[in-house]
């Protein structure tokens, strides 16, 4: 798993989302803008994270292990069962 860059800065955090309340436009492909990163964080539970380029990647995430989410490069996330999880966005 990659790590955020040394220069980034934290700028915004999504609400807590639950498997109930995970926006189904994260259960589907997408990307963050030019120069934002993402950092998924597990309160609770586990999450599957699937980043899709270069090549295929899958990322079992727990409270321990976060995902990080590199700018333009297309993902989603996968419900496993309970979870409570939240994004940080950085640039």
């Amino acid at each position: 798993m990659k790590n955020l860059p040394a220069h980034v800065v934290h700028y915004k955090t999504t609400p807590e989302f639950t498997q109930d309340t995970v926006p189904s436009g994260l259960q589907r492909n997408h990307t963050t803008a030019a120069g934002v990163w993402g950092r998924i964080v597990i309160h609770e539970g586990s999450l599957r994270y699937v980043i899709e380029e270069p090549e295929k990647e899958e990322h079992l995430l727990g409270p321990n292990t976060s995902g990080i989410v590199e700018p333009q490069v297309a993902h989603h996330v996968a419900i496993e069962g309970p979870v409570r999880f939240s994004v940080e966005f950085h640039r």
